[in-house]
């Protein structure tokens, strides 16, 4: 039989082996009292576990591998995290393990314990053939559980972007003004400019365009000319309007092009969907809404608040450009598009709000940001259709983001020993022959 340890980590888990008669290889009364709890970080894979060896009672640590050499070879000797362990369980023993003082570490066996019924359900994950190995099994399961799973990979998604807004609020001495302006210029650059976008906001300073008060073509000036946009425009009344205008605040406030127009991505991207009309959507933006964060938490009242801070209407000349300049061949919408609007509230809201409650550490804030994906539409990608073609229904943003979370993490790593799903259909329906 192959297959991974987390294999082993799910068997001793849920105790899916045979309890009569446990022994130590070295043939002691073996008792398991607790298991310990799962550890998802460095060190013993089960922690506070309670057992009977013989008459002696033990607490501390469970080290479990799929043979008993694999602690030479991870070095577990030369770690002093493991000295704790009391139990060494292993699917097959191989050769007895020393600790330092010279005696051995006690060790169970599961070869030949496993439920076969554990093992076949293993098997039929592991092989199945499927993107998403459990996809033609996935009804066997309940609701609440692939429910519980999409909670729990949607809190990962916002922990890893919490982290990032969090280490941007370090890099500005706790000025949330300035981290959320940051934060929605990386986000109005979606997947394709993100990085770029993220580092034009690094480059120019918020407050210097809080100084601009309500004029979006200055704001798109200082951005055009800081991003290094203005090498790349046609020739009118407005483009010639911006590069005078760029000349002045450039002198002005010392500014020096923080990117070139080689540091944007154009191949495969819509006319408007270019950095140039995203970034006068965005002076448009920061011209209409002052005060950036404090608009951000005010949107907390109710959700029409966020269409009258993203919905903002550009200046009749960008329905006819793609670019200063550069005529477009058909008629732009000067508004963001509903797909747009739901991405920013998906993307900059939600986790600014749930990045807010955990550095304040006030819970409730963390909630607002995790409840506001169900009121939001789901998106629609590849991943949301891979569960939808297996029969699993997106309803909203929740799920969508649940599932790209569960996809990425679990489903394209095989991790399903790691999955409430894929653990959900290891279990055995009834105790009977042995592995």
């Amino acid at each position: 039989m192959d297959f991974q340890e987390n294999f082993l980590h799910a068997v001793w888990k849920y105790q899916y082996f045979d309890r009569k008669n446990l022994q130590t290889t070295l043939g002691q009364h073996l008792e398991i009292k607790k298991i310990g709890f799962h550890n998802f970080h460095e060190g013993p894979d089960f922690l506070e576990a309670h057992i009977f060896i013989g008459n002696m009672q033990y607490h501390g640590n469970i080290e479990i591998h799929r043979k008993s050499s694999d602690w030479i070879s991870h070095r577990h000797s030369d770690d002093s995290n493991y000295n704790a362990v009391i139990l060494h369980v292993v699917f097959e023993h191989d050769r007895p393990i020393l600790q330092s003082d010279g005696t051995e570490i006690p060790t169970l066996e599961l070869k030949g314990r496993i439920f076969l019924d554990v093992i076949r359900n293993y098997e039929r994950l592991s092989e199945s053939k499927d993107d998403i190995l459990c996809g033609s099994r996935l009804k066997e399961t309940q609701d609440i559980i692939r429910y519980s799973m999409l909670e729990k990979t949607l809190i990962e998604r916002l922990e890893i972007k919490s982290d990032q807004i969090l280490s941007i609020m370090e890099n500005t001495k706790n000025d949330w003004e300035e981290t959320a302006y940051r934060w929605l210029f990386q986000c109005f650059g979606f997947k394709t400019n993100a990085k770029a976008m993220f580092r034009l906001a690094n480059a120019v300073p918020y407050k210097i365009l809080k100084k601009q008060g309500d004029k979006p073509q200055v704001l798109e000036a200082i951005l055009f000319g800081q991003a290094g946009l203005l090498l790349d425009i046609g020739e009118d009344e407005y483009a010639d309007h911006l590069l005078s205008e760029y000349s002045f605040y450039q002198k002005k406030y010392g500014l020096r092009p923080a990117l070139f127009l080689h540091d944007w991505k154009f191949m495969g991207v819509r006319p408007g969907n270019f950095p140039h009309r995203r970034l006068a959507q965005l002076a448009k933006i920061l011209a209409t809404n002052n005060s950036l964060f404090s608009v951000v938490l005010d949107c907390s009242k109710e959700i029409a608040h966020f269409r009258k801070m993203f919905q903002v209407n550009l200046d009749p000349y960008w329905e006819q450009h793609q670019k200063p300049g550069v005529i477009s061949k058909k008629k732009l919408a000067p508004t963001l598009s509903k797909n747009t609007f739901d991405l920013l509230i998906i993307n900059f809201i939600s986790p600014l709000w749930y990045s807010y409650g955990k550095f304040m550490n006030e819970a409730h804030w963390k909630e607002k940001g995790f409840d506001l994906l169900q009121d939001i539409s789901p998106e629609n990608n590849f991943v949301s259709r891979k569960f939808e073609k297996i029969g699993w229904q997106v309803q909203n943003a929740f799920d969508s983001q649940g599932m790209l979370g569960l996809y990425h993490i679990y489903c394209k790593e095989k991790r399903c020993m790691d999955c409430k799903i894929g653990q959900n259909l290891l279990k055995p329906p009834k105790v009977g022959l042995l592995f």
